[in-house]
């Protein structure tokens, strides 16, 4: 799965170099609002929301005048945080889970011409991620004395491709393999590039888990600034 993962990134990043004159290359960055879904109905508490971040490139090849795909190969965080009290009370309790994934989305969008080499866009569609690094934290006070832990997130080496099992769970452990749908809407202003998207994922992140409800899925608001190369 992982050479399929590299192999499908530079098939989409080598497409913007071999497409048509008005395709283009973005550098982009920005924040990530992250959150994980609470319960088995996907709903969130906000209060969990967790700030990241997000880097990579983005390709923007059009089709036509009015539709383009855009993939994408970023560095980006998600996650999610619980917390208990203020740092200023005498019991205070704070768990952060902030994993990083290399992602691939590919969307294809619909485009309304503004003035010269400038338009609106909004669409979607799939991406798929790979946990490369991450960190769970604690930190707190119980009766005023102060205690805290940071740790390494570790991920299963679970293969995608085989349905029946998933090599290398455990308790603890998180999921390697993420994969859900985007929705994408943003502005192209010649050169520079204002984009939001929302990343609903669609699989668990504890390993071993059944996938059949909508219990502990990704869910990422970012908002990116981009410039073209």
């Amino acid at each position: 799965m992982k050479r399929l993962f590299i192999i499908v990134a530079a098939c989409s990043l080598s497409a913007a170099a071999m497409a048509q004159q008005k395709s283009r290359v973005f550098v982009k960055g920005g924040l990530n609002i992250a959150n994980v879904t609470k319960n088995s109905n996907g709903d969130l508490n906000d209060a969990n929301s967790l700030a990241s971040f997000h880097a990579g490139v983005m390709a923007d090849l059009p089709i036509g005048d009015y539709f383009a795909i855009q993939p994408a190969l970023l560095f980006t965080g998600k996650g999610s945080k619980i917390q208990s009290g203020n740092t200023s009370d005498n019991n205070y309790y704070k768990a952060t889970t902030n994993p990083m994934y290399i992602e691939l989305p590919v969307n294809a969008v619909f485009k309304i011409p503004l003035e010269s080499k400038s338009s609106f866009f909004v669409g979607g569609g799939p991406y798929i991620a790979m946990g490369v690094a991450g960190n769970r934290k604690i930190e707190g006070k119980i009766a005023g004395v102060s205690f805290s832990r940071k740790d390494k997130i570790e991920f299963s080496n679970d293969d995608p491709t085989t349905f029946n099992k998933e090599e290398g769970a455990g308790l603890g452990i998180m999921r390697r393999f993420d994969a859900g749908l985007n929705a994408t809407a943003g502005l192209m202003l010649d050169r520079f590039l204002v984009q939001v998207n929302y990343g609903f994922g669609l699989t668990k992140l504890q390993s071993g888990a059944d996938n059949d409800d909508n219990k502990n899925k990704h869910r990422v608001l970012s908002l990116s600034v981009g410039i073209g190369l």
